[in-house]
């Protein structure tokens, strides 16, 4: 990189309709981007505000920072328009605190959520590290409020399976209400290659007929009748 160049940003704003604009994240969530794959809430602050369609973010990211996640989180809580958050491959840590900002979450058949507590680097004595332990569990205490939200599990349910960092499989994310749906990607594409092959034959059936009817007219005999007849009259 350049001196005093700007690293470059992996997540992307791309509006793919009049009605709608797709957000990926798939990089670690940090305030102090470096690697083209980091994700910061200010940048993405700044992005957002230009955005005038409903939102589609698309999720691939071990997660990151609390801090950061929590505000991106309120970002898209706070849009003002509909948001539909997908878990493409992993919504780990601050990225599944982000992916329950979604009304519609949808989880497909390659992806995993992962819950954990907040944790940290710390040094000092008996009574800073102390203070550190307590400081993280409230710390924790947002992002277990935010799953607590959408989910229909209890407070003490969703406590046990950030304390034992929990991987959530699609069908569980489903059941424990952290999903809202699940979307096979396979059979989509398996669906769209289909009408791919049958809009192919169809021009190929199209292009038989077209050829035949060209030969048909070519081996006829030329019918020298009205108009043709007129104009091959020889004086």
């Amino acid at each position: 990189m350049k001196k005093n160049e700007k690293p470059k940003k992996f997540y992307e704003f791309k509006k793919i309709s009049e009605v709608e604009t797709e957000l990926y994240i798939f990089g670690d969530i940090t305030s102090w981007p470096w690697l083209e794959s980091d994700v910061g809430a200010f940048d993405i602050a700044k992005d957002l505000s230009s955005v005038d369609t409903d939102l589609r973010v698309r999720i691939n990211s071990y997660g990151g920072e609390v801090a950061e996640g929590l505000a991106i989180y309120s970002l898209l809580k706070s849009f003002g328009r509909k948001v539909t958050t997908v878990c493409d491959g992993f919504a780990c840590s601050a990225a599944s605190v982000i992916f329950m900002a979604g009304e519609k979450r949808v989880m497909t058949n390659s992806s995993l959520l992962m819950i954990h507590n907040a944790w940290t680097y710390a040094s000092g004595d008996a009574n800073a590290l102390r203070k550190q332990a307590d400081d993280l569990e409230k710390i924790t205490k947002p992002s277990l409020d935010i799953y607590k939200s959408v989910s229909n599990l209890s407070e003490e349910e969703i406590k046990k399976m950030m304390d034992d960092e929990t991987w959530i499989t699609k069908e569980e994310a489903l059941a424990y209400g952290f999903a809202t749906e699940i979307q096979d990607v396979s059979a989509q594409q398996s669906i769209n290659q289909m009408y791919l092959n049958r809009a192919v034959l169809r021009n190929k059936a199209l292009e038989k007929e077209n050829k035949e009817l060209k030969e048909a007219l070519n081996k006829q005999p030329k019918d020298l009748t009205g108009w043709d007849a007129f104009f091959n009259t020889k004086n």
